[in-house]
């Protein structure tokens, strides 16, 4: 089965960068996430379990759902770019994120406590609409830091040789 995804381009080349463009994403999908938490208060209950100021949690938050979002890219790699799809995946990792951030991870960086209620309600929306909407932009973002190998081929509207056919022939419908 690997061989089949290989030999399909499951693996991103050289000139792709699943991480940075994950990082990005999450680092932007922070954006409604901290709303999320600011509506059911969970921002300030986070804060009071890592015993720092709001400003602080939202700078480490920031930090965190960066490195998220590139191991999102890591790990989805080409299937993070579906554009149908891809908030789906994101959402699902949000989740996979929740049971493992905020309901085992948060307690041992803190002080044992762990949101409940309302807050608790709060993290979790907060955490999967922060997947949903990395998974949604990452195409996006992905799109705008992918150096394209044949671009110079393409540029070269007079060009001969084998890149000429090759851009000739990708133009041709069959």
């Amino acid at each position: 089965m690997t061989d089949f995804l290989a030999a399909h381009g499951y693996d991103p080349g050289p000139t792709q960068s699943p991480g940075l463009a994950g990082a990005i994403a999450g680092a932007l999908a922070t954006v409604p996430a901290t709303a999320a938490l600011s509506v059911f208060g969970s921002l300030g209950v986070e804060a009071a379990i890592l015993d720092l100021s709001v400003l602080q949690t939202l700078a480490a938050g920031v930090a965190a759902m960066a490195l998220a979002g590139g191991a999102y890219g890591r790990l989805f790699r080409r299937a993070a770019n579906d554009k149908a799809g891809g908030w789906l995946f994101g959402a699902a990792f949000g989740f996979v994120l929740w049971t493992g951030g905020a309901v085992m991870v948060l307690p041992i960086l803190g002080d044992g406590r762990i949101p409940a209620g309302r807050a608790a309600i709060g993290l979790y929306v907060a955490l999967v609409l922060w997947g949903a909407t990395a998974g949604a932009l990452f195409p996006f973002v992905h799109r705008r830091l992918r150096r394209d190998p044949d671009l110079a081929s393409r540029s070269a509207a007079r060009a001969v040789g084998p890149s000429a056919a090759a851009v000739d022939g990708s133009r041709r419908r069959r």
